[in-house]
């Protein structure tokens, strides 16, 4: 950790260690503005003692249906301002909050994009699509299901990026309808379980929930119980890389 202060943990009455609300580390976030759960369901996944910091970024029409010509205009869009306003919160890691951004581009341009934001910080940077890959993998899973709330085009291309990687999709499902930008975190987290149930199917190693807007975190625990397998999320996969790279 390069910035953040090293404090004690505190002993309740019972003897139990408990961290303050900061002090551990701090974790820079940047968000889509019109992303309404990736605050919320950090806030459920912070780590005792680490804080955090959001930034949001523009970039894509609100009005128009996310696809993935609207997610690689996100991607391209200037961050010289965001990343300067997440750095200046000196920051231990920075997650780039936008699964669809980097997998519309491909692996190679995620690879660059996070080298990008590392240069201008000076610390670790993880990208939502490179976060679900990494805790793909850390599973060992091969073959999974995909589902997302993401036009059906743009679900095509995330299965394509996740091929790159070496992740097969056996089965996925399409959420129905094109939502817009608000429609994504409009769904419900029963919405969200039945969703990974419909895209599941015997031959899936693990389900992967994509988006960070979609309140899957609410409903993981729920769906591996369900399914008897491994849930990979958007948001979960971002903590997790986070937490790894921060030592907590």
């Amino acid at each position: 950790m390069n910035n953040a202060m090293n404090t004690q943990p505190t002993k309740t009455d019972d003897g139990a260690e408990t961290y303050p609300s900061r002090g551990l580390a701090r974790i820079g976030i940047i968000v889509p503005v019109s992303n309404t759960n990736l605050e919320p369901d950090m806030m459920l996944l912070r780590p005792s003692g680490v804080s955090l910091h959001f930034a949001r970024a523009g970039g894509y029409d609100l009005d128009q249906v996310p696809d993935g010509e609207q997610m690689r205009k996100f991607a391209l869009a200037t961050l010289d301002d965001t990343v300067e306003a997440i750095n200046a919160a000196n920051p231990d890691v920075v997650l780039y909050g936008c699964t669809s951004a980097t997998l519309a581009h491909g692996p190679d341009f995620d690879k660059e994009f996070t080298q990008r934001i590392t240069q201008k910080t000076g610390v670790p940077t993880v990208t939502a699509a490179g976060a679900l890959v990494e805790s793909i993998n850390e599973i060992g899973a091969t073959n999974i299901a995909f589902s997302s709330p993401y036009v059906e085009s743009l679900n095509k291309e995330a299965i394509a990026f996740l091929a790159q990687c070496g992740i097969n999709t056996v089965s996925n499902a399409y959420v129905g309808n094109d939502l817009g930008n608000y429609g994504q975190g409009a769904l419900t987290p029963d919405e969200v379980f039945n969703l990974g149930i419909r895209a599941d199917s015997d031959e899936a190693d693990a389900v992967v929930l994509s988006c960070t807007d979609m309140r899957a975190v609410e409903i993981v625990d729920r769906l591996q119980d369900a399914l008897g397998k491994p849930v990979v999320c958007s948001n979960s996969a971002l903590m997790k890389s986070a937490r790894k790279r921060i030592g907590i």
